[in-house]
């Protein structure tokens, strides 16, 4: 998906370029922020520069896909990322450098990218997270996403057993539509009482 540049009252969402190796390194290379990501942290500069080249730039090639650096104003260089997924899923994530967690960087990145993808016709986004980051889930929360269930995943690449609460935003309105891709595939699933609260 072309990704445009976008901008709100404190930050820049912009594609990753080939230059923001050092940051990639900083935002995927911390254990703290990787914790809750599907992949292993990246050890070196090296790993970083192939991590951009074989998996954040190819995005910008794939259908339906976006992906958008998190930047403050005032230096334009990498902090987080926001990315929907181009399947089906639509799947809705985000992490931050934890020197800028707490200030509502993630929701206001968020919130614009949300827009950007209801303007190109998706109907909905679906998002997960581990029931043991419910910070995340208040993120969700505060983006209007409604939880749907929850199911219990062998989590690759890091090989662990994990709850994660499937939230989902319709666009559209229509309060009856529920992703049911991971409740059909994993066998563990039920509804937690009071999740939305």
């Amino acid at each position: 998906m072309k990704v445009p540049v976008l901008e709100t009252e404190r930050l820049i969402l912009r594609p990753f370029a080939q230059t923001d190796e050092e940051a990639v390194l900083a935002i995927y290379g911390d254990p703290v922020v990787m914790k809750f990501v599907p992949l292993i942290p990246l050890a070196n500069l090296a790993e970083a520069r192939a991590h951009l080249q074989e998996h954040l730039l190819p995005v910008y090639e794939t259908p339906g896909e976006c992906l958008f650096a998190i930047c403050l104003k005032e230096e334009n260089s990498p902090i987080g990322y926001v990315h929907v997924s181009g399947d089906d899923s639509h799947d809705f994530g985000y992490a931050l450098r934890k020197e800028f967690w707490g200030h509502g960087y993630a929701t206001e990145a968020a919130l614009a990218v949300l827009d950007f993808v209801r303007e190109q016709g998706v109907l909905y986004v679906t998002a997960t997270h581990d029931v043991n980051n419910p910070a995340s889930g208040r993120v969700m929360q505060r983006l209007g996403m409604h939880y749907c269930y929850s199911y219990k995943e062998l989590w690759q690449p890091k090989n662990f057993w994990v709850t994660f609460r499937m939230y989902q935003l319709n666009f559209d309105g229509d309060s009856e539509r529920v992703y049911r891709e991971y409740w059909d595939r994993f066998e563990e699933h039920f509804i937690e009482e009071n999740v939305n609260q």
